[in-house]
């Protein structure tokens, strides 16, 4: 391991609600006339913006003054090539962090709460100013990390894609997903809208909605107590995952009898698509970056082998 004064710093940013809107209507005048016309508070999107631009200006000051740094954005993740001695500081939100450790490989991860007023930030536990510490500590590997196990889908093309939080699996649009599902030394052909493959750090997001919804339905139609709850959620560094299939629907030539259980390394799901068309696989609800799903295409969903580290 290189001296602390060695290893660079890689501050990944994102842009704001502000920017955005600028990319899309070009000015911020005509971001405000849109803002405003839709009787939305425009004041509360240029405090968001100036206020991360400051949190910025403060991070990048506290780690220049003990290493290298380069700075980037949200967009250029997906091919940017980390060096395996990098330190990555990570300035808000949650989501961001999350969509930064899939693109890594060891490195260890700060995640920086720009603005507490705004965030809760269960992934952000440091703000700008207590940085400079922290960052000098995480340098000599003397802060504790938290791991993050992920999960993983390989496919029978070559093509690997993995998610911090879940997978999804099904169509790009609102159609019938169609595919052969294997799972615990059992088959089934099925069509549904879909399957979600979640972690431990996404067992208390999309997942637990899906339990929610289930469950309330369950009592609605007095099948459960109607105050019962349900978690289902588990350990981030859990060696498993949980699968859950949403609306299946049972035919003469589909079923409905595997809708949810455990996927682990001994015992993988596997997913062969039989959609011509509009198949998808994408992580961490950014369906902008995903793998095609068409038809002969298997999925093998795994616990990866490389694990999130989160510096606490």
């Amino acid at each position: 391991m290189p001296a602390s004064d060695e290893r660079k710093i890689i501050l990944v940013v994102r842009p704001t609600r502000l920017d955005e809107l600028i990319a899309r209507f070009n000015t911020v005048q005509q971001a405000q006339f849109y803002v405003e016309h839709l009787g939305a508070d425009f004041s509360d999107y240029l405090a968001e913006k100036k206020r991360y631009e400051t949190a910025i200006a403060e991070v990048e000051a506290s780690l220049r003054a003990v290493a290298r740094v380069q700075r980037l954005d949200r967009r250029y993740l997906p091919n940017f090539v980390f060096g395996p001695d990098d330190v990555v500081v990570v300035l808000g939100q949650d989501g961001l962090v999350a969509n930064t450790l899939k693109y890594l490989d060891g490195q260890p991860v700060l995640g920086v709460n720009p603005d507490p007023m705004r965030w809760d930030g269960l992934l952000l536990p440091f703000n700008p100013k207590s940085l400079q510490k922290v960052i000098g500590e995480a340098l000599k590997n003397k802060r504790p990390i938290k791991r993050v196990s992920m999960a993983k889908a390989t496919l029978n093309t070559g093509a690997v894609i993995h998610a911090v939080n879940d997978l999804f699996i099904g169509p790009q649009s609102h159609v019938s997903a169609r595919y052969l599902l294997q799972a615990e030394e059992r088959e089934e052909r099925q069509s549904s809208s879909g399957i979600i493959v979640s972690t431990g750090m996404g067992s208390t997001g999309w997942l637990k909605s899906l339990y929610s919804g289930w469950l309330g339905a369950a009592s609605a139609l007095g099948l459960e107590p109607s105050d019962r709850t349900i978690d289902m959620s588990f350990a981030w560094d859990a060696d498993y995952l949980r699968y859950f299939v949403r609306e299946p629907f049972p035919s003469r030539t589909t079923g409905a009898s595997i809708v949810a259980g455990l996927v682990s390394n001994t015992q993988p799901l596997t997913i062969v698509s039989e959609m011509p068309e509009h198949g998808v696989i994408f992580s961490d609800g950014i369906e902008a970056d995903f793998l095609e799903f068409h038809a002969g295409t298997r999925a093998v969903v795994t616990v990866a082998e490389r694990q999130g580290l989160l510096v606490v």
